[in-house]
């Protein structure tokens, strides 16, 4: 599994299921909106430093931007 598809994928769900844009959290957490919507195509490789914010931006753990929702 590529990590970067990966975190985002999983954040896309979240930022959805959090009823959130590309726009709202980007005023949460300061990364651009172009730097997000890079994120969820998979075009970035995030640091952890990085991942925490953006996870606290969305209220939720940063695991949940890791975790590989594919049942084997």
């Amino acid at each position: 599994m590529d990590m970067r598809k990966l975190v985002g994928r999983n954040f896309a769900r979240l930022r959805r299921e959090k009823g959130l844009t590309q726009e709202d959290v980007e005023a949460r957490s300061g990364f651009s909106q172009q730097y997000l919507s890079d994120l969820e195509r998979g075009k970035r490789n995030p640091t952890v430093v990085t991942l925490y914010e953006l996870a606290q931006a969305l209220g939720t753990s940063h695991v949940n931007l890791v975790l590989d929702d594919q049942s084997d």
